[in-house]
């Protein structure tokens, strides 16, 4: 059951839900045969959101330590907390 039309969806909602919940694998809804949306185990999105937030942190990290390995000049922590309204 890993795709099924939008319309079949409809009609069998709670059987579509359950099988996502149960199987942690999405299930891709089509329309006109291309996919257009997924019913997911919302734990599942959880991790996958928390997973791509890490990633991110990540990217943003490693781009930072090059802007600083690049030569050019930190951020003092002061300025960062004034800026957040920290200070």
């Amino acid at each position: 059951m890993s795709e099924m039309t939008v319309t079949d969806a409809r009609a069998r909602l709670a059987d579509v839900v359950d099988a996502a919940r149960v199987e942690h694998s999405p299930i891709y809804l089509t329309r006109r045969g291309k996919r257009v949306a997924a019913v997911i185990d919302a734990d599942d999105l959880d991790r996958l959101i928390a997973a791509a937030e890490d990633l991110a942190d990540l990217e943003d990290a490693a781009a930072a330590r090059a802007e600083i390995a690049s030569g050019h000049a930190a951020i003092p922590w002061e300025l960062v907390k004034a800026d957040l309204g920290l200070a």
